[in-house]
């Protein structure tokens, strides 16, 4: 910022506190000397109640000067604890500097009339208002009914603060004679912020130190340059190098002790560097749940809805006290902590395609290539702790070397004693397995149930890893009873941590017995607890650097069993759980480096030898468990290799069941998934990412206005702009289903406007749904029926006419077919029997828009379409229930009285009788010469028929006045592309045609169900509607004496009789004209 501002800004905030200073100073004073009062008093009753009832509403500056007009003239002296609890009620209305101030000068007055029975009252209550909370009610609430109860106290408080601190100012509120309030000020705040353990209370302190932090801190902005004062006195202000602040004014004239700013000063800070401490610890536990959603979603593609909600709220309380934080580093000019960001994290991970800060050792980790899938598989395989960083080296028989001879023989009798110790320990569990029957030790519960019921039942505490015990004869109980609890409990331990502390518990109580006794255990593992495997195979990876013999037995008896179980390939389905166990057992433990190399190779080349029958499960789970581990280090990587190779040649060679191909396959490609170029990220320009926004994310009901409104602001003339908006509208599988309407809707309200670009989405999207026929692409079926749903969203916007629906309609039944004709049982490449996608095309066209065609022509073009899918669906094969369900709702939808044809036979009788009909019509129309009409005009009578009905009810009035309507104004006709019947101002050529059809229809109709019109009924229906001869003669005549002839005779005037009816007579009523613009 420029310094000239920052000066400017200075020297108004130092003006303002000046003025500040010299209005309390002058009030201090007329509070600590007040003037003698006139004792003649008004003491009306009613007077009193109104000015209770007043201050209690608010003391606010609006009602300031009335108030201290009624403290002059009143009394008082009766009602002087009222007026102390309405002054703290009104208190609470005050929310400006102005209103606090207010508060404060009608305070004083009452103290300069009563100091000695009003002021101790009021201090009382003031007290009563801002003490702190009671925590153990506020416990006992719920989250929210606590944080909304903490919200509610703080804005209470809030005015009281402001106004306490006020009178402290001002010499209401003092620690004793000659002293100003400062110390009971900062007790008070004290007291609420050290009882807040949720920093509940916080905003107090920022509004206090936001109005007071430079009379009871003594804190001004720091400042190196001069400052002119109003009356012109240069005052230089310095900043020490020590960063104390500088003085306005002199020492005489603050209004608080030196001593009481320091100390409220150094609390202040103090405070500020405990909610800085808070911050950070927020800000770290922030990150970590950050982190742990990104592994979550990693690990299933989602992140839960109470693991969402919870992480919401800790950012909402972290971003609470960031803020208020910051206004405290603003208030007391203090830096804010450094907040480290996750990327500063070592173990962090790390989210984006542009990061590149990654570790040097994780990039073969990170990449598609590595031995382990991700980073979590990586921890657990190989950050294997070190025992020998909680157990002492002796208890795991580590020699360390001395340095001088006292403390090798201090050592060595150490180890003496815990030889002997270890050697009591061996006979003792020795004694104690020669009590377990062997033969019925078959798992976990056998194998420990006889020491369970004949000692005491062991505690869970082991030993600390911090403060482990010196030997195990410290342990309140026998070594035994605490090998057998830690047996048990490793059944539980299904985390890492869990059997990280078993490992270290385990030895403590290291000895030949115990080994033996753990490596019998872990071969026990129950059949269908394969989930145990991987953190077993930690436990042994653990003991094994300062145990080895714990690996080696486990990986014999391990070997054994596979050895048996080969020799037994025979038996498959009651083994199959075993040889599952024992390969996923074998592949956890290669990938820890516990079973050797040669081995794992060794039982892998000894399944390929014999590559058929339970050998392919085996050569599977082995891939599976291990086979990407060996295949990517370096000892293992050619030789395994090679078998692969091997592997993939016998595969080729031999005869697999599906099932065996799919787990061969799935296997190989999970240990070896082939190499592919990383995605290459589609570049968009920041216009194309705009339009898909407002498209795809911000396309609703309630913001389609505005959505519209943004679009057309678009510079339309840019060819970029004018195709992205194509691309997005013309793909509407790539918004969701329910928006596809409210594109339609946004496309019909851009027609207005654009008409080329609608026209041009019409016939993309009818050049997509031709595409779909031709192509019959299974994968883009999703596209094809968003596609048609927009279809049919578009004809309910006028966007298309009623017979591109219908040509559509029909082309989904006939394309592909020969002749257009569908036949039972045909096979065709673009729809075969089994297909039945175009009857959901067809479901989803007529769900959309096929309630319009429920009159006219239209109604009868879609009973003849349906007559036509009827017979459609008997060609196909017999329909899957979900597609049944849905031809059965979209009929019941369109014609709920539609007959349903049973059988292929009564559709294609229905079928020829409808062909046979059109014909008919068709011939009977070409007779009477009238060609066949458009159905626009059902169109707009679908559309605008209640305002057609509106007219005619209308007509009689209309006709009834005709000869009194002056002629009709000059009109300005504006034309819209959307309105395809204004071409014309009269009927179109398509209406006559179909007027004409409907008119020789209904008096030709020789149907059994229509009323017969003998030739006599029609003379006479002809008759009545011409104008008789000699009423048309007499009308002439009397135009003639009236003179109105020579103005009918004009070009520019339509003449024309009505005529009405009424019983048998018929009455020629007037004749008028019209002026019409030609």
């Amino acid at each position: 910022m420029d310094p000239a501002v920052n000066g400017a800004q200075s020297t108004t905030r130092s003006e303002d506190e000046r003025a500040r200073l010299l209005k309390r100073a002058i009030l201090r004073e007329a509070n600590l000397n007040p003037a003698i009062q006139d004792s003649s008093k008004d003491s009306s009753l009613k007077r009193h109640t109104a000015l209770i009832k007043r201050i209690r509403q608010s003391l606010a500056a609006e009602g300031r000067d009335q108030i201290l007009k009624d403290i002059d003239s009143l009394s008082l002296e009766k009602y002087i604890d009222e007026i102390a609890g309405a002054v703290v009620e009104g208190i609470l209305r005050c929310k400006t500097e102005r209103d606090v101030w207010a508060a404060v000068e009608v305070i004083s007055s009452l103290h300069q009339r009563f100091a000695t029975m009003f002021t101790p009252a009021l201090l009382a209550a003031l007290s009563s208002a801002i003490s702190g909370p009671n925590r153990a009610a506020l416990n006992a609430m719920a989250p929210e009914q606590r944080e909304k109860e903490d919200s509610s106290r703080v804005t209470r408080q809030r005015p009281v603060v402001r106004v306490c601190s006020e009178l402290a100012l001002v010499g209401i509120i003092k620690d004793g004679p000659g002293r100003s309030g400062g110390e009971w000020i900062m007790k008070a705040l004290r007291e609420l912020l050290s009882n807040d353990p949720s920093l509940s209370s916080l905003p107090l302190l920022t509004t206090f130190l936001k109005s007071y932090s430079r009379p009871y801190l003594g804190i001004v902005p720091p400042v190196s340059h001069k400052l002119s004062s109003s009356e012109g006195d240069a005052v230089v202000l310095n900043v020490e190098a020590g960063g104390a602040y500088p003085t306005l004014v002199h020492e005489v004239d603050e209004l608080v002790e030196q001593d009481i700013r320091d100390r409220f000063k150094r609390m202040c800070e103090g405070y500020y560097d405990n909610v800085c401490k808070k911050l950070v610890i927020e800000h770290k536990r922030l990150q970590e749940q950050d982190k742990r959603n990104h592994e979550a979603y990693i690990r299933s593609g989602e992140i839960f809805e109470d693991r969402q909600q919870a992480y919401e709220k800790m950012t909402k309380g972290y971003e609470k006290l960031l803020t208020s934080c910051q206004a405290l580093s603003e208030h007391l000019y203090l830096p804010l902590p450094p907040l480290p960001t996750i990327s500063q994290k070592s173990d962090s991970i790390l989210i984006g395609s542009n990061n590149i800060s990654h570790l040097e050792d994780a990039d073969e980790i990170t990449t598609t290539g590595g031995k382990w899938e991700d980073e979590e598989e990586r921890r657990f395989f190989e950050d294997v702790q070190d025992l020998r960083d909680f157990v002492p080296s002796s208890v795991l028989g580590i020699d360390v070397p001395e340095q001088d001879e006292e403390i090798k023989e201090t050592e060595n009798q150490r180890l003496d004693r815990e030889r002997e110790e270890v050697r009591k320990l061996e006979e003792e569990l020795q004694k104690l397995d020669q009590d377990i029957i062997e033969p019925a030790a078959s798992n976990v519960s056998t194998v420990e149930a006889p020491e369970e019921d004949d000692v005491p039942t062991p505690t869970p505490d082991t030993p600390k890893a911090t403060t482990p015990p010196l030997s195990p004869q410290l342990a309140p109980q026998g070594p035994s009873q605490l090998l057998t609890a830690l047996l048990l409990r490793l059944s539980d331990a299904t985390n890492r941590a869990l059997m990280d502390q078993a490992a270290i518990d385990f030895a403590f109580l290291n000895s030949k017995a115990a080994r033996k006794r753990l490596v019998k255990f872990l071969t026990q593992v129950p059949k269908n607890r394969t989930d145990l495997l991987p953190h077993y195979s930690r436990l042994v990876a653990t003991l094994n650097k300062y145990m080895p013999d714990v690996g080696t037995d486990l990986v014999a008896v391990l070997d054994e069993d596979f050895r048996y179980l080969q020799r037994k390939k025979n038996v498959v389905k009651e083994l199959a759980e075993v040889r599952l166990k024992n390969i996923a057992y074998l592949s956890n433990l290669t990938k820890f480096r516990v079973v050797p190399s040669h081995l794992i190779l060794h039982i892998f080349k000894v399944c390929l030898d014999d590559f058929s029958g339970v050998n392919v499960e085996n050569i599977a789970l082995l891939l599976e468990g291990c086979g990407r581990f060996l295949l990517r280090s370096e000892e293992t990587s050619q030789r395994f290799g090679t078998m692969l190779e091997l592997m993939r040649r016998k595969q080729s060679l031999q005869h697999f069941d599906q099932r065996q191909l799919l787990l061969l396959e799935n296997a190989y490609y999970q240990c070896n998934p082939p190499e592919r170029a990383p995605r290459q990220e589609k570049h968009r320009s920041h216009m194309e990412l705009f339009i898909r926004h407002l498209v795809y994310d911000v396309l609703t009901k309630k913001t389609i206005d505005k959505v519209l409104k943004l679009i057309r602001k678009l510079d339309w003339d840019d060819d970029e702009v004018r195709s992205t908006l194509h691309k997005v509208f013309t793909k509407p599988w790539k918004i969701t289903y329910s928006n596809v309407s409210l594109m339609a809707m946004l496309t019909n309200d851009l027609q207005r406007y654009r008409p080329a670009f609608a026209i041009s989405v019409v016939d993309q999207i009818l050049e997509d749904v031709r595409r779909g026929l031709e192509q019959n692409v299974y994968s883009t079926n999703q596209r094809r029926v968003a596609v048609v749903k927009y279809l049919g969203e578009l004809y309910i916007y006028r966007l298309l006419s009623s017979g591109i629906i219908f040509d559509t309609l029909w082309s989904l039944v006939m394309f592909g077919h020969p002749d257009g004709r569908p036949m039972s049982k045909q096979l065709v490449p673009l729809d075969m029997p089994d297909d039945f996608f175009r009857i959901r095309l067809i479901c989803v066209l007529l769900d959309t828009c096929g309630m319009c065609f429920d009159r006219g022509t239209q109604k009868k073009k879609l009973d003849n379409f349906l007559v036509f899918f009827q017979y459609y669906i008997h060609c196909k094969d017999p329909m899957p229930m979900d597609v049944d369900f849905m031809v059965s709702d979209s009929l019941e939808a369109v014609r709920p009285k539609l007959h349903i044809v049973k059988t292929i036979d009564e559709a294609a009788v229905a079928v020829d009788e409808m062909f046979n009909m059109a014909y008919q019509n068709r011939e009977n129309i070409a007779a009477s010469g009238d060609d066949s009409g458009d159905d626009s005009e059902d169109e707009v009578g679908r559309v605008n028929g209640e305002e057609g009905e509106e007219d005619e009810e209308d007509d009689g009035d209309q006709d009834s006045q005709g000869e009194e309507r002056a002629p009709s104004p000059d009109q300005e006709v504006v034309l819209s592309a959307s309105n395809n019947l204004q071409d014309n101002f009269g009927p179109s050529e398509e209406a006559d045609a179909e007027f004409a059809k409907e008119l020789a229809k209904m008096v030709t109709d020789t149907s059994g169900d229509s009323r017969k019109v003998d030739k006599r009924t029609a003379l006479a229906l002809w008759d009545s509607a011409v104008l008789p001869p000699t009423a048309r003669k007499k009308k002439v005549e009397e135009g003639d004496e009236d003179g109105e002839m020579s103005g009918l005779n004009r070009p520019d005037i339509m003449a024309f009789t009505v005529l009405t009816k009424r019983g048998n007579k018929q009455n020629v009523s007037f004749v008028s004209s019209i002026e019409q613009q030609m």
